[in-house]
């Protein structure tokens, strides 16, 4: 296998909405301020504390949290939300929920194996189809690049053990082409852009969040996307296992508010976006604005986790192994939620 160092870049995220890492010591709690969320739930008459990440200027947690709508449902149920940190990678959110200091977290199945592979906390509980369309191996437009053939002998930036490795490990599966005659530089997605722009890296294997601002700036194009690649890169909804086990009512609660929600905004994807400003690094504008919209109403809505889907998560931790990005296969099945049977 043939990798590359990180590349040191000062590059701001493409879209700060949804790019910046988590930060952990902005989730840190003590004993007494975590005692809300280790509460008996609505029975009780205390509230129960749900920590999620702040999502942002979009998507299905922004319009909740800005017209009160989540706190409303999680209301029910005697719960409500304590927005701490950003949304971002998935590895440093499994973590905190690993250091009881996180309940929520958003990622996709390929982080969440590496994840898993460690000493998880946490269950994952609900699945969204996989991004056949905003998801790919981006080249910049003039590159040269037409086809994923076009890769071997070239530098393309990943991160590693999440969506980008897995993205171009299995576009070079299905070429037939081995794993060393492309070069993975491994690199934080924020900071990739920059990188890609400069020539440095050939290629960047990347999901929606930060192609869109590339393919809105007329720069780039995917040279093979989700559906060509044949990805089952499933995005994913994890809970503190923990808080699962004290709160099942609360954890069926916001899973029921996820689902209609995400409906709603397949439905209506431009609602969802610019929720509290259109004007700044946060905000989604001009050409990238129809991008993820496009993207947003192919894309699938927040479910529970089937037989199909479970079969699908298993195929990609075997790839994993396979591909030695993880030492063995990861037993996925053993750390999901039914969660239509949480009451």
């Amino acid at each position: 296998m043939q990798v590359t160092r990180p590349l040191r870049t000062t590059a701001p995220a493409a879209l700060l909405t949804a790019t910046a890492l988590l930060v952990l010591s902005a989730c840190g709690t003590s004993e007494a301020d975590s005692t809300g969320a280790r509460g008996s739930g609505s029975g009780s008459g205390k509230t129960v504390e749900v920590r999620i990440p702040d999502p942002g200027n979009s998507g299905v947690l922004a319009l909740g949290k800005k017209d009160g709508s989540l706190d409303k449902a999680l209301g029910k149920v005697g719960a409500k939300v304590k927005w701490t940190g950003s949304a971002g990678p998935f590895a440093p959110a499994a973590q905190a929920m690993n250091a009881d200091q996180l309940d929520i977290a958003t990622g996709s199945i390929t982080s969440g194996i590496t994840s898993l592979a460690q000493r998880p906390g946490f269950k994952f509980f609900t699945a969204v189809d996989p991004d056949a369309a905003g998801e790919g191996i981006l080249v910049r437009d003039g590159s040269g690049i037409e086809s994923v053939t076009d890769l071997v002998g070239k530098k393309v930036a990943v991160n590693q053990g999440g969506t980008g490795e897995y993205l171009l490990l299995k576009a070079l599966a299905k070429a037939k082409i081995p794993a060393e005659k492309v070069e993975r530089v491994y690199l934080r997605p924020d900071q990739t852009a920059a990188v890609l722009n400069a020539g440095q890296v050939d290629a960047w294997a990347v999901w929606a969040t930060y192609a869109v601002a590339e393919i809105g700036g007329g720069k780039a194009h995917f040279v093979a996307d989700g559906a060509a690649i044949g990805s089952d890169n499933y995005s994913l909804n994890a809970v503190r296992t923990g808080f699962a086990e004290q709160h099942p009512e609360v954890v069926r609660a916001l899973y029921d508010y996820l689902h209609e929600a995400s409906a709603r905004e397949k439905e209506d994807p431009v609602a969802y976006l610019n929720v509290f400003t259109d004007v700044g690094p946060t905000a989604v504008t001009g050409k990238a604005k129809e991008v993820q919209t496009e993207f947003t109403a192919q894309g699938g809505t927040v479910d529970p986790v089937g037989p199909e889907d479970i079969a699908r998560f298993e195929a990609v931790a075997a790839f994993y192994a396979e591909q030695k990005v993880t030492k063995e296969k990861v037993d996925v099945a053993a750390h999901l939620l039914d969660v239509e049977k949480l009451t």
